[in-house]
């Protein structure tokens, strides 16, 4: 089962452990090789950091070129299917960040590891927390 990190998730796993909801801790290390996130997620972490409201060790490239690697995490990159996709989903969430997320777990049929009740509104989105 290929697992998508949503953002907070990624932020959780690199940084606070306790965060992390008991079945998404099991389920990130029982699927320790299937991993990954959005490339979406790494302008939600630049953006934050650049605005202060994310504090990180190192350039936010850096740090999120660490953390993938480090815990064996795979990047998805964002192609003009997920775009188009995200643009039309239903306004159930305003993030256009999250929307993303949405759309790429639905192109590579994944599932979604959040917190973010509106996210887990979307239909036919496998998710877990």
């Amino acid at each position: 089962m290929p697992l998508l990190l949503d953002t907070c998730t990624l932020l959780w796993l690199s940084m606070d452990l306790a965060q992390l909801s008991p079945q998404a801790s099991q389920a990130i290390t029982t699927h320790a090789n299937d991993l990954f996130v959005s490339s979406i997620s790494a302008l939600e972490i630049s953006t934050k950091f650049v605005r202060g409201r994310l504090e990180l060790p190192k350039d936010p490239a850096e740090w999120f070129r660490a953390v993938l690697k480090h815990h064996g995490v795979e990047q998805v990159p964002i192609n003009f299917q997920i775009a188009s996709q995200a643009g039309k989903l239903p306004p159930l969430h305003k993030d256009p960040f999250d929307r993303l997320i949405v759309a790429t777990a639905w192109e590579y049929r994944m599932t979604i590891v959040t917190p973010d009740h509106q996210i887990r509104q979307y239909p036919d989105t496998e998710h877990l927390w």
